[in-house]
Order: C-alpha cells, then structure tokens, then sequence
C-alpha cells in the first residue's frame, strides 16, 4: 500500500497531458520494476528513463538493478566522438548513446601501473561481463586481430561488429592520457577495416579509444580533423591500492626479514650412520 501511495505521488506531477498519460513507460513496466525504480531513484526524468530503458532493452529486474547502481543514466551517450560530422544522421544519434562514459570495469582487479596488455587480457578473460558493459548489440570479433596495411602489420586490440548499427567497431585500450596519435593510429585501423573486412551493406566502422583519462576539450580538438568516426572514453578498474601508512611502518620491509632470517642458525644435519646388521648367531 505505501509503495503504490509512492507511485502515485512520483508521477501525478508530471508534465504531460492527461489524455497522454497512459503513454508513461512506467505502465508498461511490470510493478516490481516500478518498486525498484522508486526506492532507488528519486529524480522522476530518470525514473521515466530507465523505464522506457526497460522497455527498449527487455531488462529483467536484476539487469536494471546493475545499471542502475552503475549510473548508467549519467555514463551513456557522454563520450566525446566526432559523429555527428562523420556518420550520417541516422546512424550517428545511435552511434553516440552505443557509447559511454566512463566504462566501469569493476570486475577487474589490477596493479596501479598494470599494463595494456593485462587490461586487455582481462577483459577477454571476462568477456561475457565485457560485453554486458559495452550493450546490446555488441559482438565478439577477435583480440590483437591482425591486417595489413601495405607491408605494415596492424594488430587491433579488440574488434567487435555491432548488431545494431551493421558496422565494425574498433576498440584501443591506452594505458594512459589520451594522445593525439591515439586519433591517428585508430584512423588508419578504421581505413584499413573499411577497405578490407567492410561489406557492402555495412554502414562506416567505428572507432572507440578506452583511455585511462583524457582532457575533454582536446580531445574535442583533436577529433574535429578526423573524418573517420571515432570515440574518446575512460575506463574504470579496481587497483591494487598501496598499504595504509599507518599499516605500513609496522610491517617489516623486504631486506629487514632478510638480515632477520640470516641471523637464525641453520640446523646442521647429522650424518647419515649405516646400521649395522646383527649377525644370526648373536
């Protein structure tokens, strides 16, 4: 009964014809994702969009749960792209909310000065989670996929094909800020893969650079001279995180419990007697 009185005080305020009504998305949700949305949420504009999500996506109530608790409503559609000048209109609107930022890969745990190499193999390593976090519509092409360009080998980091949008999409992982030769490395992939993996029904490959941060401004800057369709994101891991200090300076260093060890007495071993066998008759 409360939770029922709840619903209707959220959205008895809305800002929509009362003939329109019956076109909210939270009619056409079941009521326990209603309840969800209602304990978690308190904005009704995000409210009403993770219920049309819902509704797009066929989201169970555990799924919505995830993205919710993930801020999906802040994160989709955030990445900095060039789309809109270098896709046409109707692919680049979808291109761009395919996308976001940050991506959360909570389900990786890595050392603070891990390398590319390891994001990337625990991101194969979890796929399935992987692409959870990517969307829906993301397809599992291949890792370190290799092509050529000329008598140059390219190796692509990871390479998906997008159900949705019918295009190959290229993903770089950077370890680091974002470089504009990042733009420039990915542009040749995206020619490469255009000219030699693109089907004729295939609408423009896309590009999606995972840095660890990036300055937005630039990387706006630097993506306005590109006429390939590319994306600048960061991504999100769990760290390692150093020992408090306070944890620290009571624990024995490396070399301490080395001079400690050298300082013990090694236990010398007793010769080896071979018994002698007793003679029958004694």
């Amino acid at each position: 009964m409360f939770i029922m009185k709840a619903f209707y005080q959220a959205y008895t305020k809305v800002q929509q014809a009362v003939a329109q009504l019956d076109n909210l998305p939270i009619f056409s949700i079941p009521w326990g994702h209603n309840a969800l949305i209602l304990a978690k949420i308190k904005d009704t504009p995000e409210r009403l969009w993770y219920a049309s999500k819902v509704i797009e996506h066929g989201w169970s109530r555990s799924m919505l749960t995830v993205w919710i608790e993930n801020d999906l409503y802040r994160r989709e559609g955030k990445a900095i792209t060039n789309f809109k000048t270098a896709l046409a209109a109707a692919q680049s609107d979808l291109a761009q909310q395919s996308l976001k930022d940050p991506y959360l890969f909570d389900f990786l745990t890595l050392h603070t000065e891990h390398l590319e190499k390891d994001l990337e193999d625990g991101l194969v390593k979890h796929i399935q989670k992987f692409l959870i976090e990517l969307g829906q519509g993301f397809a599992f092409v291949g890792q370190q996929y290799h092509i050529t360009a000329g008598e140059q080998d390219l190796y692509i980091d990871l390479l998906f094909y997008h159900l949705k949008l019918r295009c190959y999409v290229i993903v770089e992982l950077k370890g680091g800020k974002f470089d504009s030769r990042d733009a420039g490395q990915m542009s040749a992939y995206l020619s490469a893969v255009d000219d030699q993996l693109r089907n004729t029904n295939d609408q423009p490959s896309i590009g999606i650079i995972l840095c660890k941060t990036k300055d937005n401004i630039f990387a706006e800057y630097v993506l306005r001279n590109f006429n390939r369709p590319i994306g600048v994101a960061e991504f999100e891991v769990k760290l390692f995180e150093k020992l408090p200090k306070e944890l620290k300076a009571n624990l024995p260093t490396v070399k301490e419990i080395e001079a400690e060890l050298s300082t013990l007495p090694v236990a010398k071993k007793k010769p080896f007697k071979k018994k002698s066998k007793k003679s029958k008759n004694s």
